[in-house]
């Protein structure tokens, strides 16, 4: 059982209602701010996630926890003939739509208001499912992975970018240093939620990463699982199959 992190202490909402909430404040911020916060990598972790995709051929894709649509975005690259980015938060969904208008992808990309732990889709909808960092603001993740696994299509590949922790020195000690103190700093200076940034590093220093997260996997009932970590561990790319 993964411990539930949430974005306000002194809330009594549960974890996703506290979620929306966040997501719904940051939402006009969020673009600027991340890639201050990732230095752009995220861009290229992005970009290897599409490339993988897009060796898959997929005519469907479902991007959950899609937020402002940056994957979504990215996915067209794949040429799949219809991309659907899910999101529980409509503050991110509204940004994220806006882009997509700009870009003249409205009808490659529908963005859609829902619960990932309540898919709105049919069993066997998805040739490839995407997750980036979102798996660790799910309320109940082995619900959200199970009910991933039920919308993606047999021999469907499903691909999550997420952050870890490195576990080899000195990079294991310069995220935490980053992580507990530059990134809460840069949140409580540049964003209207203070409470944000500092759960969005408590989230993923309490998220399953690597093999953890590879075993849960298998338990939901995904194959031939993969975990590739990236720039030295602070985050990974797992790839599995249904």
């Amino acid at each position: 059982m993964t411990e539930k992190v949430k974005p306000y202490k002194d809330s009594n909402l549960g974890k996703k209602e506290q979620v929306t909430k966040m997501f719904d404040t940051i939402s006009k911020e969020y673009d600027g701010l991340n890639r201050v916060i990732s230095f752009g990598i995220d861009v290229k972790w992005r970009k290897k996630v599409v490339e993988i995709i897009g060796n898959t051929n997929p005519t469907s894709i479902l991007d959950i926890a899609t937020g402002t649509g940056d994957l979504a975005i990215n996915l067209v690259e794949t040429k799949a003939e219809k991309i659907i980015g899910l999101d529980i938060s409509d503050g991110m969904l509204q940004v994220g739509r806006e882009k997509i208008e700009k870009l003249n992808l409205t009808n490659t990309i529908e963005m859609v208001l829902g619960d990932s732990e309540k898919i709105p889709f049919e069993d066997n909808s998805f040739d490839a499912i995407t997750v980036a960092f979102g798996v660790r603001n799910f309320e109940d993740l082995e619900k959200g992975l199970s009910e991933i696994y039920r919308v993606l299509k047999t021999g469907g590949t499903f691909v999550v970018l997420e952050t870890s922790v490195p576990t080899k020195a000195p990079y294991k000690q310069g995220y935490n240093f980053y992580s507990t103190k530059i990134l809460p700093l840069i949140g409580k200076l540049f964003s209207k939620d203070k409470s944000a940034y500092k759960y969005l590093s408590d989230s993923a220093a309490a998220f399953p990463y690597g093999e953890a997260f590879n075993n849960i996997l298998q338990k939901i009932g995904f194959i031939a699982i993969e975990n590739k970590p990236q720039t030295f561990g602070v985050a990974s790319i797992y790839i599995a199959k249904k």
